[in-house]
């Protein structure tokens, strides 16, 4: 029996839908998702598993303009998911205009890679927009396939799977069978915590903070974890820790139920507040923190 392999990308800008579509692919909550934009830091692979094939999908984050060394970090993920694809997701919705990142607009025209572009959040859009929309990237990119989505829906979903399944080349797996994903558990922890920091904290607070996880042990009944969330000053550690750590306790309950659902296990969780000056514009701290 022959069988396929094929690494797909999912490309776009800000906040239009890719983690949420890349965990329904999946079928597993590798990405953290919430009603912000720039979410997302890290390009995360998750891996589909059938008998004659295997698919890689590859979340990235939102395109956007550099403002500090971290943006300039994650345009390198979203880059070097322009040349690695068999197949190129270019994930837009029915209310953006069209890719605001121009540069990657423009080598997405030039790529020969296989395009489809998903128009996403249709379920909130009239059918007169939704025309106008097609329409729009049928001229944007006329070599494209474009399909109208809704990934919080579930909608069309599966034809994305066949367009998906008919384009990827035929060749032996590149990763293990049973495997998910490239990253280790302690990533998806910290994602986890940092995902209800940004539910609970406005405006530019989420975006300075990063969570490490300093201790990840395993008893026979539990799991104790301490993690650590650094900010960029001394006053944004108060805003995170709230009048007589309230805050923090949020984040904390919130936080450990979910990982409690992700490991299958109960947790006892702990949580530091630390500061690292403008971590976010730092080369050697940014490569401290994995990126």
């Amino acid at each position: 029996m022959s069988h396929k392999s094929g690494f797909v990308n999912i490309i776009g800008s800000p906040n239009v839908g890719k983690s949420t579509l890349m965990n329904r692919l999946v079928g597993e909550k590798l990405s953290i998702i919430t009603s912000k934009a720039q979410t997302t830091r890290h390009r995360i692979l998750g891996i589909v598993n059938e008998e004659d094939y295997q698919i890689v999908f590859s979340d990235t984050p939102g395109v956007l303009d550099a403002h500090y060394k971290l943006h300039e970090n994650m345009m390198k993920f979203v880059n070097s998911a322009l040349k690695d694809a068999d197949v190129l997701l270019v994930m837009t919705d029915i209310f953006e205009e069209t890719m605001n990142h121009k540069e990657t607009l423009a080598r997405i025209q030039k790529t020969s890679i296989p395009v489809i572009v998903l128009i996403n959040k249709i379920d909130l859009g009239d059918q007169t927009k939704l025309e106008a929309k097609v329409a729009q990237w049928a001229e944007i990119l006329p070599n494209a396939q474009i399909l109208p989505i809704s990934a919080l829906e579930n909608f069309n979903v599966d034809l994305i799977w066949e367009k998906i399944i008919a384009l990827i080349p035929e060749n032996p797996p590149y990763y293990d069978k049973d495997q998910l994903t490239d990253k280790p558990l302690r990533f998806f922890i910290s994602e986890i915590i940092r995902e209800k920091i940004f539910e609970q904290y406005k405006k530019e607070i989420p975006y300075s903070t990063q969570v490490e996880i300093e201790e990840y042990k395993e008893e026979l009944k539990i799991v104790r974890i301490r993690a650590i969330i650094y900010v960029e000053r001394k006053t944004q550690k108060g805003i995170i820790i709230g009048h007589q750590g309230q805050k923090l306790k949020y984040v904390g309950i919130d936080a450990r139920k979910d990982i409690e659902q992700f490991i299958g296990k109960q947790v006892f969780l702990e949580m530091f507040v630390k500061v690292d000056e403008n971590w976010r514009g730092n080369d050697n701290k940014l490569e401290k923190h994995g990126y």
